[in-house]
Formats: C-alpha cells, structure tokens, sequence
C-alpha cells in the first residue's frame, strides 16, 4: 500500500529497531508518532508521545488523545537474563508488563482508530519467540506469548470481518542496547558474540517492516524469522 501521508504510531522508537523503523517510515512519507519514555533522544522528524508502558493509565491517556492511525509498530520491550529455576519474579514481571501487556494493550486501542479499510500492527519479536535459547530464561517466554498474541488477534480480526493486518517480525541477535541488557553481567560473552559474528543492525529489521508495510492490501505476512548468517542458532 502506499505510505505517503499514513500515520504510524512506534513504541520504543528512541533507540535501537525502534528508531530504525522511524527513520525508514519518515523517509517513505509517513507522519511518525514516536512513544518512548525520553523523548529527547527521538530522532529529528517523529512527533514525541511521552509514556511508561508498564502503566496501563499512561498508555490509555496516550491512545485517548489520538484521533486516527494507519499503522501500528510495537517495538518496545526488554530483555533481562533472568532463569526459570532462579530467576527474580521481579524481573519476570518487568518483562511480562512490557513485552506482552502493553503490547496487547496498545493493539487493542489501535483498532479503533484505524480506518474502515483496516490498520496495520507489526509485533516485535524474536527468535527467541520459536525456539528457546539456552539462556533464553523468562524473556523466552514473553516472545512466544507475543506471537500467540499476534495470531490469536488475526483469527478474531477475520472472524469479525474487519481487514486489519496483524505480523510479527522476529529477528536474532541484533546490535541495540536491549543486547547489553541481555548479555548484562556477561559482557566477556558479549564482546566474543560481537567479535566472532556479523550482528544484525537496527536497519535490516527495519527493512523489514518497510516491506510488510509495502505488501499490497490482499497479503497478509505472518511473521518473518531473520538472523545473521554468522548465527548458528
């Protein structure tokens, strides 16, 4: 579809995939609605949103002040090293809010402020959503939920006849500061990850949901799995 003058609203959009996506939208003519907690690190172009997406109040404030939105890109989310056998329930809760609730929460606000014609949502996610790693811990599981989310939403939009598109984008290892989180108190690893393999960057993901985007109105992707070549699993 075309993209001149669409209105897109990304999470997650000051830094990392995020900021990516805003750039390459901003680029194909798009207004770009930019929710982030610091929004002084947005880049230049992208209307700023402040909002804490652990708090559902702030997200439904955001989405109460909106008038119409053609595309929805939820980028934002965290990653924490945190097992299933000893892991901090704290943490589990910080990624679930994140990564699945206000995911969930801002699909389900956007759909009524797409078009009659339908919306486009594009879910963030992970291969760590189809396969778990074996550090892959809690963060693992927020990603399968987002894809069962994704889906789950597609069977309801079909069912009630309304045209909204519904994809996930699920890379590997890529080169943003959700990485450093991963990989926190394990940097040696990350610096042998980084030394001994060509890491996706923000850019090709976002290439990525440019090409969902440009698909014509009657293709539907579901998700696209991409890692570097370099990333055996």
């Amino acid at each position: 579809m075309s993209l001149t003058n669409k209105t897109a609203l990304v999470t997650g959009a000051s830094s990392g995939i995020g900021r990516a996506v805003s750039n390459q939208l901003l680029d194909s003519g798009v207004k770009v609605l930019g929710l982030c907690r610091d929004t002084s690190k947005l880049p230049k172009g992208v209307e700023p949103i402040a909002c804490d997406l652990t708090e559902p109040a702030e997200i439904d404030k955001v989405f109460a002040s909106l008038s119409h939105l053609d595309i929805l890109v939820n980028n934002a989310g965290l990653a924490l090293l945190s097992r299933i056998a000893d892991g901090n329930p704290a943490d589990w809760e910080t990624m679930w809010q994140l990564n699945v609730q206000a995911l969930t929460i801002c699909c389900q606000k956007s759909l009524a402020l797409f078009p009659e014609s339908g919306g486009q949502i594009i879910n963030t996610s992970s291969m760590s959503g189809h396969r778990v790693p074996p550090t892959g811990g809690f963060y693992s599981p927020t990603k399968f939920a987002v894809r069962g989310i994704s889906d789950a939403l597609r069977y309801e939009l079909r069912a009630d006849g309304n045209p909204t598109r519904v994809a996930t984008v699920s890379p590997g290892f890529v080169d943003t500061p959700l990485l450093d989180d991963y990989f926190k108190g394990r940097e040696d690893q990350l610096a042998q990850t980084r030394s001994s393999m060509r890491l996706l960057q923000p850019e090709d993901v976002a290439s990525s949901v440019l090409h969902i985007l440009n698909t014509p109105l009657h293709v539907e992707i579901t998700d696209i799995q991409m890692r570097s070549v370099d990333q055996k699993a």
